[in-house]
């Protein structure tokens, strides 16, 4: 399980890797994979936690979903070509200026940009969180591999989107629980 003082303590941003529309056209449940990066990028926006969106070669690929975009109307936009976020220019100094330590993960695709993404994190010293909900990839089978291989690291836990932000949450007393558990009903 994350570091508690990591999760709650204001260093936790969410990072959405590469959900262009491009990808509608070759991953399996396309559609459901969007929904629950919604539901993710919503929470995150009620939370106030800091969003940070990639792209890769959006002049080739295309731009993010546009729903995503709509839905974290704050986030950071970066563009890339190399495969890991991490290495998106700026990225990695704009962590270090807010002073993140974790990493809240989903995008596409698994078993390459989420995958190279969440282990330049690793050996850049942050704590990752993989939400499995918000990861897609063509091959499901090599998704599973990944995620598998990528819970056995010390510092990266695959787990749902909603059990984390419940985490954050921490209490039914918090002051955004019930704007949250209506975020929960709105995408189920």
């Amino acid at each position: 399980m994350p570091d508690s003082n990591a999760m709650t303590d204001g260093s936790t941003a969410f990072l959405l890797v590469d959900v262009q529309t491009v990808f509608a056209r070759v991953l399996p449940q396309y559609e459901e994979l969007v929904r629950r990066c919604q539901f993710a990028l919503e929470s995150a926006a009620l939370l106030k936690l800091p969003v940070y969106i990639t792209e890769q070669v959006p002049e080739k690929l295309g731009a993010t979903q546009p729903e995503l975009t709509a839905a974290a109307p704050e986030a950071k936009l970066f563009t890339k070509t190399a495969f890991s976020a991490i290495r998106a220019e700026g990225l990695l100094e704009e962590f270090q200026g807010r002073n993140v330590r974790h990493l809240l993960v989903g995008g596409l695709e698994t078993p390459v940009c989420v995958y190279q993404t969440v282990m330049d994190a690793l050996r850049e010293g942050f704590q990752v969180t993989m939400l499995t909900d918000c990861i897609g990839c063509r091959r499901e089978e090599d998704g599973k591999a990944i995620v598998d291989y990528l819970g056995r690291q010390n510092s990266c836990h695959p787990l749902p989107s909603e059990s984390v932000f419940y985490r954050l949450l921490g209490d039914a007393k918090a002051p955004d629980f019930r704007a949250y558990t209506g975020l929960v009903k709105k995408f189920g």
